[in-house]
């Protein structure tokens, strides 16, 4: 979850565009304003046990974390809270009620304080609709700065229900400080469950967790959930890039990474948002035992704490691979990944990366030339009130929603063509 921040900027802010990399020109880049449209999405919905600071006097934000897909044919849309509470309704604008499908919130640690914390993933599994399975990544009550990536079913009774004794805990990670929680989880084209952990927290990657490859923390994994290997609830798949190194953990798929915010598949191509510090927010393309830099590295320049110089040993790693885009802290200081869009309903944005920033409350759509490898657009687009983004998601149909708190119980959005 990105750094908790009050927002100053106005309205005409939107209108400001990151600095290409330095190996892109200027003019070469399409930065003019998408003016797309953007309304409440499932607006008179009423949900199950949240109520209103009206009605109860204490300031508690309905905080819709996710907005996904089962995948299983049903065209429904699935909504976690950052409480713990994952509703479920039907993918209708004029819906009314949602379900209940699975109340963590007695498991699920969350405090407006420490905002990086709570119920932070949701995933299905690929043959959802065949074995009713589904993944969960969360802040444990039981153990302070715990983070669990678990397994549930659904209920045999009530697709609409899940079996809140199913659990099977697959992961637990204990970091030393409470922010920098990742939570990103998401199955791959190739079946395995790919998990983005942050680097354990505070500032500067104290511990240089980001680029010790014994250590889950700073990295994207990759694992095999229908599979068990030895004592572990879950398999290595074996191509991964370090099963075979010494001292390295071989659920690693990619490291240096401080704390990615939300990572998705387009195809084969996973994109990632990283969280910068001090200066830059960047875009990776996340491949194979790739090295992002963290925390050695932040964007495209050596890491140097609050404008410090470098480290004398921040030399940049021979494997290091630099972002595809950056943009630095003028112009937004915490950025939210969202999907690639492969939706039908507004063809002015296929194909883009879209992302936003939660301090700004600005949103892009950016497009990336594989051949030549370059950033080809990034283009604004406007939204009135600078939201606080927290988090994309798209239905079955690759329709585009965002999340913003809301203490109206009114959080999700969604994008629509011009007019």
């Amino acid at each position: 979850m990105p750094r908790f921040a009050v927002k100053l900027l106005g309205f005409f802010a939107l209108l400001v565009v990151a600095v290409p990399l330095a190996s892109v020109r200027a003019d070469e880049v399409d930065t003019r304003p998408l003016p797309l449209a953007i309304k409440p999405a499932f607006a008179d919905v009423q949900w199950p046990g949240w109520k209103s600071p009206e009605e109860t006097g204490i300031a508690d934000q309905f905080r819709p974390i996710l907005v996904a897909a089962a995948g299983d044919g049903t065209n429904r849309v699935f909504v976690p809270t950052q409480q713990g509470v994952i509703y479920v309704l039907p993918n209708d604008q004029k819906a009314t009620t949602a379900n209940v499908f699975l109340d963590l919130s007695k498991k699920v640690s969350y405090r407006d304080k420490m905002n990086e914390e709570g119920f932070l993933g949701l995933t299905f599994h690929p043959k959802y609709r065949e074995n009713g399975e589904f993944f969960v990544y969360y802040t444990n009550t039981a153990r302070p700065r715990q983070n669990i990536l678990a397994r549930y079913h659904v209920s045999k009774d009530d697709p609409n229900k899940a079996d809140p004794a199913s659990e099977e805990i697959l992961i637990t990670f204990t970091k030393p400080f409470w922010n920098h929680d990742g939570g990103t989880i998401v199955f791959g084209p190739d079946g395995y469950l790919y998990i983005a952990v942050g680097d354990g927290g505070l500032a500067n990657d104290p511990y240089k967790n980001g680029q010790n490859l014994s250590k889950l923390l700073g990295k994207l994994l990759r694992i095999d959930v229908d599979h068990k290997s030895g004592d572990l609830p879950y398999a290595i798949p074996p191509d991964n890039p370090f099963v075979n190194e010494k001292d390295a953990r071989p659920e690693i798929w990619a490291y240096g990474l401080r704390n990615v915010w939300r990572f998705v598949f387009d195809g084969n191509v996973l994109w990632a948002a990283d969280v910068g510090q001090d200066m830059y927010e960047e875009i990776d393309l996340i491949v194979k035992g790739g090295n992002y830099g963290w925390n050695i590295r932040e964007g495209l320049h050596p890491f140097a704490p609050k404008g410090r110089k470098p480290r004398a040993d921040a030399v940049k790693p021979a494997n290091a691979i630099d972002p595809i885009w950056e943009y630095d802290h003028d112009i937004g200081k915490s950025i939210i990944g969202g999907p690639v869009y492969r939706g039908k309903k507004i063809p002015e944005l296929q194909g883009a990366y879209i992302y936003a920033d939660y301090v700004s409350g600005k949103l892009w759509a950016l497009w990336y030339d594989f051949d030549k490898k370059r950033v080809t657009a990034n283009r604004p687009i406007p939204a009135p009130g600078n939201p606080t983004v927290m988090s994309f998601g798209t239905d079955a149909e690759g329709e585009v929603y965002f999340t913003i708190p809301s203490a109206k119980g009114q959080g999700i959005y969604m994008l629509l063509p011009p007019g």
